[in-house]
């Protein structure tokens, strides 16, 4: 009975361990975690919307620490020397979904990728450019005019072909 006992301990301290080493590998902030969107975690049981800034999404990871929810986006590539403004501005945007969605701005966001993670704070002139970005979006549909296209390489892979090409 008493080498069963060891045993389920040694097992249940080894799984602890490999979590939280698997925790770290990722970035992933301290905190419990609230929602996952991956398929090695379970699903996000719904997108966050708000329906005044007419958004929608869902991110990576949602923890909740003292300081409120704080949204958690993991790519799959290398880290660039500093994110990507797209990657920010993405994080950023999953910010503003959570500060609609529960009522409190989350301090900061992070971004994980394979080697490393970024933290970027929610800061008032990173919401001020995000709904400066959202607002052009949102003329250029109702214009109907195509976007400007800076990377012609980026067309090739892009859901949104049909529409600029036909």
């Amino acid at each position: 009975m008493i080498l069963l006992s060891l045993l389920l301990i040694v097992t249940a301290l080894t799984i602890m361990g490999f979590v939280l080493w698997k925790r770290k590998a990722l970035g992933l902030p301290r905190g419990q975690l609230i929602s996952a969107d991956s398929e090695k975690w379970s699903r996000c049981e719904r997108e966050l919307f708000s329906p005044h800034y007419r958004l929608v999404g869902r991110p990576d990871y949602l923890f909740q620490e003292k300081g409120g929810f704080i949204p958690v986006e993991v790519k799959s590539s290398l880290s660039p020397h500093s994110p990507y403004r797209s990657h920010v501005l993405q994080l950023v945007a999953y910010c503003l979904l959570v500060e609609e969605v529960t009522g409190f701005a989350p301090p900061y966001g992070v971004i994980a990728y394979k080697d490393r993670r970024f933290s970027v704070n929610y800061t008032p002139t990173l919401k001020a450019e995000l709904l400066r970005i959202l607002e052009e979006m949102r003329e250029t549909l109702v214009s109907g005019s195509e976007p400007g296209v800076r990377e012609s390489q980026k067309c090739l892979n892009c859901g949104y072909r049909r529409i600029c090409f036909g």
